[in-house]
């Protein structure tokens, strides 16, 4: 899978939150370093739990706000999977993107690319004479760990 630069995504969240009035620092500041360091995506806890792991005290609730904003600014999307724990990842400025595989045991994440799928997809979309803007695509199942027990 190729992974989004880092940097590229970073200072477009801060130009954008920059533009949009609103000023650099604090919670919102280690949100988006942290998720411009990610390669999938990341519930509020577990944003909490890595911020905490790298010595930030920043608070659930304010945590909850940066990614409403950025969420509300069209900086992250926000990924449902079902299990009633919406995660949230960086939307690429060139809009590359990937799709998720979901353990229904263990609830570990995967993403993924495939160009061949994607091609599909816009040629559905075609046949259906349906403008496409975007799509997600989740696969449920078992991760090889978990097959294996």
């Amino acid at each position: 899978m190729a992974l989004r630069p880092a940097a590229d995504w970073e200072q477009a969240a801060r130009t954008a939150l920059t533009d949009a009035g609103y000023r650099a620092g604090g919670a919102r500041e280690a949100v988006v370093r942290l998720l411009a360091g990610q390669d999938c995506c990341l519930s509020a806890h577990e944003v909490s739990d890595r911020l905490h792991e790298s010595g930030s005290d920043v608070g659930i609730a304010s945590i909850y706000r940066a990614l409403d904003l950025l969420h509300a600014l069209g900086l992250v999307q926000r990924v449902e999977f079902g299990d009633r724990a919406a995660r949230y990842e960086p939307v690429v400025p060139d809009g590359e993107h990937h799709h998720h595989a979901v353990c229904d045991s263990c609830g570990r994440v995967t993403a993924f690319t495939d160009e061949g799928l994607e091609r599909q997809l816009e040629h559905l979309a075609g046949r259906l004479r349906h403008s496409m803007s975007g799509h997600d695509l989740v696969i449920h199942g078992h991760c090889p760990r978990c097959a294996r027990a």
